[in-house]
């Protein structure tokens, strides 16, 4: 990267960090934003006409654009291809969420990348991944957890699977495992001074979720269904319950000492071995019932904050972001009028500033990227052959 007095300051652990990523939807922009959170300059190539990408918004709440500037090329002229290929060439890692093949016929893929860059990590996103029966076939979310079996073990009994936020397949599975992917190879790239691709694909990632839930179904500790288990709703101690004013609480009182102090905190007599007893199950899920329908939900929340019973609030989006100890954590921050998470993790010493509004590819700021990026004379020099 050009230090020509354009440098933005940055801080964060990955402060010094040049990604370029290729405007995508959902888990690759997901992962650009993670790591811009933590200080990665990471500059957005957006497609020169405006494309419906994902859930339209406007630009001020599509928050996963945060934290970065983007310019807008047009990738099927050859000069384009060229101003992008040579931020590449300067850059440390690359994003992008293509099917299979698209980077390639744009001549933007790993070959000429990595010929280009030899240090580069060249991360890529998909679905299905880069190779097998289903590489090439369009896919969301809700079809990468279908197929890597999290979502038959999602719902309750009796119920069809549960579809849950994209949260398990799209940013958990994908976005998060390709942002620890291209850390890993950014680690090993210092060492042996090679880049290499990073295939991102959302059913592995997924898959790589259920490890615990393989291994317990591999020795039979899983019965087989939904809402028949500790952690699926089976239990009457990990549940959610109704209040009186119709809000609700979760309860995850997984342990004997915690299960036994709910219970003492609700004025509720358990039979010997309750909890290990699942033929005791309904009538204790049905005590726990009527009881937590007799108050309103703040007030079971005031009768049992602090006490190790593990319950906690089911609460709006509007509510998380009001509560105390979340507010105590700045968990949450407000942007630009926008309330949405900070940055996570946390670091001792190298804090990452608070996220930036996203950002338009308009003329000025393209160019203001550029020389930050190239330096201000052969920024002019792109601007003007892009013209």
């Amino acid at each position: 990267m050009a230090d020509d007095g354009e440098t933005r300051a940055r801080s964060g652990p990955l402060a010094g960090l040049c990604i370029v990523e290729f405007a995508g939807i959902g888990p690759g922009p997901m992962a650009a934003m993670l790591l811009a959170d933590l200080g990665a300059d990471v500059l957005r190539i957006d497609r020169a006409e405006p494309v419906a990408l994902g859930i339209r918004r406007p630009l001020r709440y599509n928050l996963l654009l945060r934290n970065r500037d983007a310019i807008a090329l047009d990738l099927k002229r050859d000069d384009a291809r060229a101003l992008a290929l040579r931020l590449v060439s300067g850059a440390d890692a690359l994003i992008e969420g293509f099917r299979p093949g698209v980077m390639e016929r744009l001549g933007l893929g790993p070959d000429a990348c990595l010929a280009a860059n030899p240090k580069l990590v060249y991360g890529r996103m998909t679905g299905w991944g880069q190779d097998g029966p289903l590489a090439r076939a369009a896919g969301h979310d809700l079809n990468y957890i279908a197929l890597t079996g999290a979502l038959g073990l999602i719902g309750r009994a009796g119920q069809p699977p549960a579809v849950p936020l994209n949260v398990i397949g799209d940013y958990g599975g994908g976005a998060l495992y390709l942002a620890l992917g291209m850390l890993a190879a950014l680690l090993e790239a210092g060492r042996s001074g090679r880049g290499q691709v990073v295939d991102a694909a959302i059913v592995d990632g997924a898959a790589s979720l259920m490890t615990s839930f393989f291994g317990m179904h591999a020795a039979g500790m899983l019965a087989p269904g939904r809402g028949a288990n500790l952690l699926d709703s089976g239990a009457y101690f990990y549940d959610v319950y109704q209040c009186a004013d119709g809000k609700w609480l979760s309860v995850a009182a997984l342990e004997g000492k915690f299960h036994d102090e709910l219970l003492r905190r609700l004025g509720i007599d358990a039979p010997p071995g309750a909890q290990e007893d699942r033929a005791q199950w309904p009538r204790m899920r049905s005590l726990l019932e009527r009881t937590f329908r007799q108050r309103p939900r703040d007030q079971w929340c005031a009768l049992l904050d602090g006490a190790d019973a593990c319950v906690a609030p089911v609460l709006s989006l509007d509510e998380a972001f009001a509560h105390p100890h979340l507010q105590a954590r700045a968990t949450f921050v407000d942007v630009d009028g926008v309330p949405q998470p900070a940055p996570a993790p946390r670091f001792s010493r190298s804090v990452p500033a608070t996220p930036t509004p996203p950002r338009a590819a308009t003329p000025e700021s393209a160019h203001a990227a550029l020389a930050r990026w190239l330096g201000r004379e052969e920024a002019d020099m792109w601007t003007r052959r892009m013209a």
